[in-house]
């Protein structure tokens, strides 16, 4: 069953719906983030997110089978994009929440329909897609990142793909364009270019 959007009066850090992936004890720190695939996975993306201890894919999947790619590097918190139209999509939640030890992470596909106060909410980070362009802003004390698009180019954005770390202070958080495989470190969340 389809997990539904919550409305600004549930928490859904409470919500027994929550997509929690198998982490066996062990809190994450090294978070792999991507996004719109829409059906295709890059091995540079693969090798960009091996070492994570989780990943979030935040919808446009196109594929169940890269949801079992990026299985077999780590357990995987995924959200429904709006391609992600497949009967087997149908399993996917439109909202998720993952949990890093205290940190609190809501995904979704796209910000357009956020439809909480995250901090009111108790997150701490709130990674979405949609877009495809890579992108980090902080609002009211809530870090939010948008990975880019790891599969099909549009337009001229660029290849990406994002690693957070959350085992140092400031968290980091890098910006890996897939076909240059060179580190971003600062992306502000307006970017219209990568250069």
């Amino acid at each position: 069953m389809p997990h539904s959007r919550k409305s600004r009066a549930e928490n859904p850090r409470n919500s027994p719906a929550k997509n929690q992936a198998s982490l066996a004890g062990k809190t994450p720190r090294k978070i792999g983030l991507i996004s719109d695939t829409h059906g295709l996975l890059r091995e540079e993306a693969l090798h960009a997110l091996r070492g994570s201890d989780l990943i979030i894919h935040a919808g446009d999947v196109g594929d169940p089978k890269i949801l079992q790619a990026l299985r077999q590097i780590a357990p995987v918190v995924a959200v429904r994009g709006n391609v992600d139209t497949a009967d087997w999509a149908k399993s996917l939640p439109e909202t998720s929440v993952a949990e890093a030890g205290a940190v609190h992470i809501y995904v979704l596909h796209d910000t357009n329909a956020l439809d909480l106060d995250a901090k009111a909410a108790g997150f701490h980070i709130v990674v979405s897609g949609h877009s495809h362009k890579p992108g980090r802003s902080e609002r009211d004390g809530v870090i939010y990142i948008n990975p880019g698009s790891a599969g099909p180019r549009r337009f001229s954005l660029p290849i990406t793909v994002a690693r957070l770390d959350l085992g140092v202070k400031p968290w980091g958080l890098e910006f890996v364009d897939l076909e240059k495989e060179r580190r971003v470190n600062a992306v502000p969340r307006d970017f219209d270019s990568f250069e």
